[in-house]
């Protein structure tokens, strides 16, 4: 089953708790994944930063608030007990616990309104009911979205662009991931009549001790098996044994097929992956604001 969201999680919580016994986050999630026999696969998911498992995040989260609304206590760090509130609550028999349930405590709603005025919340406001996401989850989606953006913005100025300047793309980006040091030593854009099906050449170390052959094809059409064969003659001609095929479209399944049978290593990127890369390798964009986002440093307290 999917990994219920945070607020679907809190319920679970409080009723762990609810034995009047002190539990670890830890035991928490411990018990909760069997009782909702979750896999390992689902357990082992992780945010889009992978600074976290989605299971812990949200978890974490439903702890967060249900300790900010007064239903639970901190006995010590990492460790939670039931309060008289919270075993009220569990009284009424609730079918589930959500954020405007939390609301009647104002506590809760002093904890909202903070933002991130305290320690607590740092991270973000407490979403509104109809959010599912975790803060940090509704973070990376704005964030995943804005990317997605950029890479349209990417592959729409490369097509609008002119052969040559997008054969100098590829090789700029080549250099970037580490091939070879500079744009000046490590490539050069063949790219003229008579190429031979080989739009750049570029070193694939500073010493020079091997090369690698670019195609790059600003297309709006699929690439399919007859243009990757097309380069793998190219490579043969030359005596060499790798290339890396760069589009702006897509390829066909047979193009993928072929390259996984042939005797060369030969590299497909298309459109979505080459625009991935450059905004990776920072060729073609530019930073206009970093967040960095920190969490509290447990050990750095503990050893005090």
């Amino acid at each position: 089953m999917p990994i219920p969201d945070y607020q679907s999680l809190m319920l679970p919580v409080l009723r762990l708790v609810g034995d009047r016994q002190e539990h670890t986050v830890s035991e928490m999630r411990q018990h909760i994944a069997n009782d909702l026999d979750l896999t390992e696969d689902e357990l082992a998911e992780r945010l889009a930063s992978d600074s976290q498992t989605v299971f812990a995040n949200r978890i974490g989260w439903a702890v967060q608030y249900l300790k900010s609304a007064g239903a639970i206590r901190a006995v010590r760090r990492g460790v939670y007990g039931i309060t008289e509130r919270g075993a009220s609550l569990m009284k009424t028999q609730p079918s589930e616990i959500t954020v405007k349930t939390l609301r009647q405590f104002p506590e809760f709603i002093e904890f909202e309104g903070k933002g991130t005025e305290t320690a607590q919340t740092v991270e973000s406001k407490a979403p509104p009911d109809e959010t599912k996401a975790t803060p940090e989850e509704s973070l990376e989606k704005s964030y995943q979205i804005l990317r997605d953006a950029l890479a349209h913005d990417l592959l729409e100025a490369i097509k609008n662009g002119t052969p040559s300047a997008f054969e100098q793309i590829v090789v700029d980006l080549l250099v970037a991931m580490g091939y070879g040091g500079s744009v000046e030593d490590a490539g050069k854009v063949v790219g003229k009549s008579g190429d031979g099906g080989i739009d750049g050449i570029i070193k694939q170390d500073k010493l020079g001790l091997d090369a690698i052959y670019v195609q790059a094809k600003r297309w709006k059409d699929v690439v399919g098996s007859p243009e990757i064969m097309k380069f793998s003659g190219s490579l043969t001609k030359r005596h060499a044994n790798r290339g890396v095929f760069i589009t702006t479209s897509t390829f066909t399944k047979d193009a993928l097929e072929f390259v996984e049978a042939m005797p060369q290593k030969i590299v497909l990127i298309d459109g979505k992956q080459l625009a991935s890369l450059m905004i990776e390798h920072d060729v073609g964009v530019s930073a206009t604001k970093s967040y960095t986002l920190k969490r509290l440093d447990q050990d750095y307290f503990e050893n005090l």
